[in-house]
């Protein structure tokens, strides 16, 4: 059931786009807007309680609980786990907007700012590192570690649905546990189809920089097609197969793409940033956690903070069911400051090497970084490494990088929604994944015809609001189970104290 209907509901979204796509945009851009000016607000709330709810978590009398039996060992190596959970949690959107999100803010910032200053600058590279940095990584940390705790410790079906047999019980194997699942897929949908279109867009930005292929939609189209076709064979392979291969070379590429930009950069300049940034972030991470602007109706907010974070909430069931499989045998603790702090400050290195790469060509360079941006954001990251030693070479490895990271992603994700639309099936058969795979890929299509990226981002907002509720009671649930766990543990204290 959970399988047709969303399949249905999907495929309804495609034939729409297909048929109607200015009146889909349109549609999108209204509920958007409704949206943020109505919730806005909620999205704050909401991911920064999941951030102070993971710490608490990780240091509290739960965090030697493991998620699976006592003696379960982790199936993955640190590393192994660390390049799979980050290819597909990050993995297109860091190339993407690594370079292209710093020079944006630079020329239009937050809070009155005045653009193209050094405040400007220094302003930039925080919020960049507020947006992809501990916030995201809460959120996918939340639904992760609750999948793997009911999945592994409770031995329940890897659903959305089974974390809420605490609050529900019995009820989640009705049509209410049938709607939060399909909930949790049609906002994965929408998350990776943003992805997607976003890797298109740069993969294009690549081939138009290198070599001269024509920067147009159907150029786009034809990526997504040829690359469907690999993520799908690679998909099917396996998790410990094709998902795992391409994990590793994704961060040894991404590793080796970083080095050349630190080494070949402004070396000093990168590493002053990344220490004088950090310092930033932290100092004033609970201020831009919270920050709206009532008083000035400023649109800054909801262009960039509340649509990463809807963006990450609607990645979240797809991101944290993956993480979630791949996580059994670690404790709480382990789980969670694994999750929050290796990724983020990988993060952070990316954005001060090639943020702040960028940002020192514009402001001390004149190269025009800027003005390239404006005219074409995908080329951002391509133009920025023209202007290094050994640039061509670098363009090519970066082009490389954004292709296995979108397939990567892409596989991860058709694995994840073969899961959720199969009673959680640890393995889902290869007719079910191929199906996921064309519906997602088509999604991407329809929405960068409808409204390019604009339409992307449209999309993950809205898929976003109702899930994030979702998440929010999840939290409830996983507490309430852990209370109980433990109750035996404090009673025998308590009586021996006694």
């Amino acid at each position: 059931m959970v399988f047709y209907l969303s399949m249905v509901l999907v495929f309804m979204f495609v034939v729409w786009g297909v048929v109607l796509p200015q009146n889909l945009a349109n549609t999108a851009t209204h509920l958007l807007d409704f949206t943020i000016a109505k919730f806005g607000w909620m999205y704050l709330i909401t991911v920064f309680s999941f951030l102070i709810f993971c710490l608490y978590l990780a240091f509290s009398e739960f965090g030697n609980i493991k998620l699976g039996s006592d003696y379960d060992k982790p199936d993955y190596s640190n590393l192994t786990w660390f390049a799979m959970l980050f290819s597909a949690g990050m993995g297109i959107g860091l190339v993407f907007w690594g370079i292209a999100e710093p020079i944006y803010h630079y020329i239009d910032p937050p809070m009155g700012i005045p653009g193209q200053t050094p405040e400007a600058g220094a302003t930039a590279l925080r919020y960049s590192f507020f947006h992809w940095g501990l916030h995201p990584w809460s959120i996918y940390g939340i639904i992760a570690l609750t999948l793997a705790y009911f999945q592994f410790r409770k031995k329940t079906a890897g659903l959305v649905s089974s974390t809420f047999f605490p609050l529900l019980g019995e009820r989640v194997k009705g049509p209410l546990g049938q709607a939060i699942d399909i909930l949790a897929i049609i906002a994965t949908v929408f998350g990776v189809a943003t992805s997607l279109g976003l890797g298109a867009l740069q993969i294009n930005g690549g081939l138009s920089h290198i070599f001269g292929v024509a920067n147009n939609p159907t150029t786009q189209l034809m990526v997504i097609l040829i690359v469907t076709v690999l993520y799908m064979l690679s998909a099917n392979t396996g998790l410990n197969k094709g998902i795992k291969i391409l994990s590793n070379l994704n961060i040894t590429v991404a590793i080796g793409l970083l080095l050349f930009v630190l080494l070949l950069g402004p070396t000093t300049f990168i590493f002053d940033t990344f220490t004088t940034t950090l310092g930033s972030y932290l100092q004033n991470i609970i201020q831009m956690s919270l920050r709206l602007t009532p008083f000035t109706q400023g649109t800054w907010i909801g262009q960039w903070t509340l649509f990463y974070w809807a963006w990450w909430i609607a990645w979240a069931p797809f991101v944290g069911t993956f993480i979630a499989r791949i996580s059994k045998g670690r404790t709480i603790r382990e789980f969670i400051l694994g999750v929050l702090i290796a990724p983020s400050i990988f993060s952070f290195l990316w954005f001060a090497a090639f943020g702040g790469t960028a940002l020192n060509m514009e402001m001390f360079q004149n190269i025009g970084i800027a003005a390239a941006v404006q005219a074409d954001v995908s080329s951002a990251l391509f133009i920025t490494l023209e202007h290094l030693p050994l640039g061509m070479i670098i363009s090519l490895l970066a082009t490389t990088l954004i292709i296995t990271f979108f397939i990567t992603s892409a596989d991860s994700a058709t694995f994840v929604l073969g899961m959720l639309s199969t009673d959680g099936s640890l393995n889902p058969t290869t007719k079910v994944k191929i199906i996921w795979g064309i519906l997602q890929s088509s999604t991407a299509m329809v929405l960068l015809l409808s409204g390019g990226l604009e339409g992307l981002q449209t999309m993950a907002i809205l898929a976003a609001l109702p899930f994030s509720i979702i998440m929010l009671l999840m939290c409830f649930s996983i507490y309430k189970a852990l209370r109980e766990e433990i109750k035996p543990k404090l009673r025998k204290t308590s009586n021996r104290q006694f």
